[in-house]
């Protein structure tokens, strides 16, 4: 079966819209289960929010949240809300008074902050009893030859070009320091079923494909989009993807 072109050709091309558009939604499991250890619902603040996938979420269960992101880029690209109110700042450096907050996010984020800072902001902002939850998605699970093939370029064709800090995703944040009264998490997944341009489209906002790219390496990129293209079949079957959600969740 000839691969898909288009596909092979555009799939790089990322951007803050490409970001919004395909990186994997959080399941609501993941907001109850946070509200539920919440000590109230006064306020929640998503750090590091992208473009406000969490954050739309956290809008169905707090009465208002704060999104921050030191990118424009991102907050360009937010999901609305009329319980949501969206900030272009820094996790070290939250513009939030003392003792406002009663629960506070990290997802997919917090391999970037500088920690040090960032916890003693939230112990700034954090109410009594206030929860912290650091929040990442493993590495993406697919079935069969097709998730063969996709280890194959993560680890060791893409694998270079990701910055260090991506391990610290891999692990699941387990050795990242985390100073506060640490509590059992339950285990979930995040679930999605995608067609091919969706897959490709996916991995187009990682990092390590941008850098590959910056790197003139355009060809570990192409051969792989053509061996995936190949391998899926008719491009708008959808397959089955899935992330382990791990989370370091705390209390102050």
């Amino acid at each position: 079966m000839m691969p898909n072109t288009s596909s092979c050709k555009n799939w790089f091309d990322a951007g803050g819209g490409n970001y919004a558009r395909f990186r994997p939604e959080y399941p609501l499991e993941l907001v109850r289960f946070l509200a539920e250890i919440a000590p109230a619902h006064a306020r929640a603040v998503d750090v590091g929010c992208g473009n406000g996938q969490l954050s739309a979420l956290l809008a169905t269960k707090f009465d208002e949240v704060v999104g921050l992101d030191p990118s424009a880029d991102q907050i360009a690209h937010v999901t609305l809300h009329r319980h949501i109110r969206y900030l272009c700042a820094p996790a070290e450096a939250l513009p939030l008074p003392d003792h406002s907050a009663d629960l506070i996010t990290a997802a997919q984020a917090a391999h970037w902050f500088n920690l040090t800072a960032f916890y003693s902001e939230v112990r700034r902002v954090a109410t009594d009893g206030a929860v912290i939850a650091l929040i990442s998605y493993g590495v993406l699970q697919l079935d069969g030859l097709l998730g063969k093939r996709f280890d194959r370029f993560y680890r060791n064709e893409i694998g270079p070009y990701w910055p260090p800090e991506r391990k610290l995703v891999d692990e699941g944040y387990r050795d990242l320091i985390f100073p506060f009264e640490e509590r059992p998490v339950p285990k979930m997944m995040i679930n999605r079923d995608w067609n091919l341009d969706e897959f490709l489209g996916y991995i187009s906002t990682w990092s390590a494909v941008r850098r590959a790219k910056d790197a003139g390496k355009t060809n570990i990129l192409t051969h792989f989009a053509s061996d995936i293209a190949n391998m899926w079949g008719i491009p708008a079957t959808k397959r089955l993807v899935t992330w382990p959600i791990n989370m370091r969740i705390g209390t102050l």
